[in-house]
């Protein structure tokens, strides 16, 4: 296995160890709907479950609903994503380390999550925030990963176009 793949690999892991390992703290140490806060009106530290897909989308759906949904396309999105990862490792010029990155930090919040809708049956979220009087839906580590993730992905398809627009001078 190449140095990028070992890379991508470790990383993934760090992140889905980091993920269970949270997730694990606040169950522990939290009752169910437990807040603490941290910076009053703004974050929190809470205890939620959610059955559903991000924001609760389909948290009221039938079992096989959400069986088809979350863990099937999860499944299908994983197998993607690992493939794109591959290919992106296969050579330091095969793609840029924002690509990889970025598919590395999806994957691996993707484990997490999946890890806990397959054993569990839900997902743990404890990371709560607050814009003004607006509430965030809660969180955790692996959704972290997604998001920053999935904003990397977009960066990198504007920096790969901007790039590829713009003509190399040579004189």
């Amino acid at each position: 296995m190449n140095r990028l793949r070992a890379q991508a690999l470790v990383i993934a892991a760090l992140l889905f160890v980091a993920d269970r390992a949270s997730k694990l703290w606040i169950e522990s140490h939290l009752t169910l709907y437990d807040s603490i806060p941290v910076i009053p009106g703004v974050f929190n530290i809470v205890h939620t479950q959610n059955t559903g897909a991000a924001f609760g989308l389909f948290a009221t759906a039938s079992p096989a609903i959400r069986f088809l949904v979350l863990i099937c396309a999860s499944l299908a999105m994983m197998g993607i994503l690992g493939q794109m990862l591959w290919q992106s490792t296969a050579s330091v010029v095969a793609a840029t380390s924002t690509l990889r990155l970025a598919l590395t930090l999806v994957l691996g919040g993707a484990l997490g999550n999946l890890y806990d809708r397959l054993r569990f049956d839900r997902v743990t979220d404890f990371l709560q925030v607050f814009l003004g009087s607006y509430e965030w839906p809660s969180f955790n580590v692996a959704d972290s990963a997604i998001c920053v993730g999935a904003t990397l992905l977009a960066l990198d398809m504007f920096w790969g176009r901007s790039r590829q627009a713009t003509p190399v001078r040579t004189s």
